[in-house]
């Protein structure tokens, strides 16, 4: 049989010297149904096509292909983070493996796709080789302590690198040296959510990563990569920076780890107060404590279980379904923010679970400081009695003007019970914090979003229960109040209530943790009360972090 030429030098493709095979091996096979047979197979055009496949993949993976688009990086990492989701099969790890080459994921040394050369893709801020000056992006590295690593790959020199002891040296010739000293103006960001780059599958070196928790201040070093800023702890005396997730980045694989829900108003949900030593109260009547109106009592009328299904909602809020659908928390641009004597208090809001004792530590603020503490006057369009003034207990306007009020956006919680509209007033919030006060609101979590402006600044306090074992100790001889229940028909705590206790307050820090800015445990209320009190003293004369966007508004 005569040998084939296919060395090196021989052009002739693989799929040309399949059809010349039967013509050659003629001579050799005696038989007219193997010569048709061998004509007929090694002529399919089908083998041909697959022959030309094969031999494209061979020349292209000799070229040693990188990926074509810029945000090809990007995009390995959404995929790669998509299919961790997915049950697992040997296709999807074969393509989990493939996402995983260097050439793919980045490193902050790369291999030049023109080239070939190893190059230095990322100078890490505050970093050994930034404080030198010595090394830049895009020069190109051939030895690591006299070890030549023109013909490794990135990760084989990165494992020289970790093999290392005592003084590096590298032999680089710089790149061509583009002008890339511009100052980037600082930008801090409140982070969002907790992040360890030990648990991130695609960050291009966990070494290098930066761990935070959720509400650190971040200095943002470096932008230049659109998938992996460079930041510090903002006054972290070590210099050097660590990779993060960008905010584009950690959006994009957070909306895809989750599906997309839109968060509703709650219903009535069987609010109630939770009122201790406090006397029992109709809800219907103004309460007081020591002559002071508090109106924050009445924002929902803790409806009991038999009346969610008779009484419509209590309270709803301004619509934004577009806004909770795009809400991903990552990070937040921030600034330092100091009250001055002539600024407004700013708007506290407290948030918490029904039976908490958001309302016993309101009350205690309330009491121990009138003329510095205040809290709203709500409207409402049922009938004036004659012991009522308009303007304390409510503010008693139609229904006309009330609906009127609700179409032009004016109430940030509003609803309807036993035919009457009841509602908490942008109006009467502006109205406490113009009296020189400070302004107490308690609004259910998903209502907070709409205060957060320059005028209000709000300041955010979610009132967490204890575990479920204090609290059938600490609330045994707590009373509950239903709205629909007479004066002196308070009811004990039940199990069930303690359950729905511990499990709204789970709900609420899923869906709106990121925007607490001070969590108190309510396990001992005096314990609680002089912790909320030594935060709010803070407030009004120690510099805060803010949302940017407050200040240039």
């Amino acid at each position: 049989m005569p040998a084939l030429s296919t060395g090196p030098g021989n052009d002739t493709g693989l799929y040309e010297l399949l059809a010349a095979l039967p013509s050659q091996l003629q001579s050799h096979v005696v038989r007219q149904e193997d010569r048709t047979f061998l004509r007929d197979m090694f002529g399919e055009k089908s083998l041909h096509s697959l022959m030309k496949i094969h031999e494209k993949l061979q020349h292209y993976e000799k070229q040693c292909p990188s990926p074509v688009l810029h945000t090809a990086a990007s995009l390995a990492n959404d995929l790669a983070e998509e299919l961790q989701s997915k049950p697992m099969n040997s296709e999807t790890g074969e393509l989990l493996k493939l996402l995983s080459r260097p050439h793919v994921k980045g490193a902050t040394i790369k291999r030049d796709e023109n080239t070939g050369a190893v190059v230095v893709a990322r100078i890490m801020k505050g970093g050994a080789a930034d404080r030198s000056g010595l090394i830049h992006v895009g020069d190109e590295l051939r030895e690591v302590n006299g070890i030549p690593v023109e013909d490794k790959k990135p990760e084989e020199i990165i494992h020289i690198l970790a093999q290392s002891q005592g003084a590096i040296t590298f032999k680089i010739i710089p790149g061509i040296n583009e002008d890339t000293s511009s100052k980037e103006p600082k930008m801090c960001v409140k982070t969002l959510f907790d992040y360890d780059p030990n648990e991130d599958k695609a960050i291009p070196c966990k070494e290098a990563g930066l761990p935070f928790k959720k509400g650190d201040v971040l200095q943002i070093m470096s932008q230049d990569d659109a998938t992996w800023w460079q930041a510090k702890l903002e006054g972290d005396a070590n210099p050097r920076a660590g990779l993060i997730p960008s905010k584009h980045f950690q959006e994009r694989r957070l909306a895809l780890r989750r599906p997309v829900t839109l968060v509703h108003p709650q219903r009535s949900s069987n609010r109630r107060l939770y009122e201790g030593a406090v006397n029992s109260e109709d809800a219907e009547s103004g309460p007081h404590v020591n002559g002071f109106y508090i109106a924050g009592l009445r924002r929902s009328f803790r409806l009991s279980r038999k009346d969610r299904q008779t009484n419509k909602s209590m309270y709803e809020c301004q619509k934004s379904e577009q806004y909770d659908m795009a809400d991903v928390p990552t990070y937040e641009e921030v600034t330092p923010y100091r009250r001055q004597s002539s600024d407004k208090y700013r708007l506290v809001v407290l948030v918490g679970p029904v039976g908490v004792g958001l309302n016993e530590l309101k009350r205690k603020l309330l009491v121990s400081d009138p003329q510095h503490y205040s809290v709203t006057v709500p409207h409402t369009t049922r009938p004036k009695r004659s012991q009522e003034s308009d303007g304390v207990e409510y503010h008693f306007i139609s229904k006309h003007l009330f609906e009127t009020d609700i179409q032009n956006n004016k109430f940030i919680e509003y609803g309807e019970y036993k035919g009457n509209y009841y509602g908490t007033s942008l109006d009467s919030i502006r109205s406490v914090l113009m009296k020189n006060k400070v302004c107490l609101l308690d609004v259910q979590s998903h209502t907070i979003k709409h205060l957060r402006t320059s005028e209000f600044k709000p300041f955010v306090i979610f009132v967490k229960p204890p575990p479920i074992e204090r609290l059938r100790e600490t609330r045994k001889n707590g009373k509950v109040i239903s709205s629909k229940d007479d004066k002196d028909s308070a009811k004990s705590f039940t199990e069930e209530d303690f359950q729905e206790m511990i499990s709204a307050a789970q709900m609420m820090e899923n869906q709106h943790g990121h925007l607490f800015e001070k969590v108190i445990v309510n396990d001992d209320l005096v314990t609680a009360f002089n912790e909320m009190k030594t935060v709010l003293k803070k407030l009004e004369v120690e510099t805060h972090w803010v949302p940017v966007s407050w200040m240039h508004s």
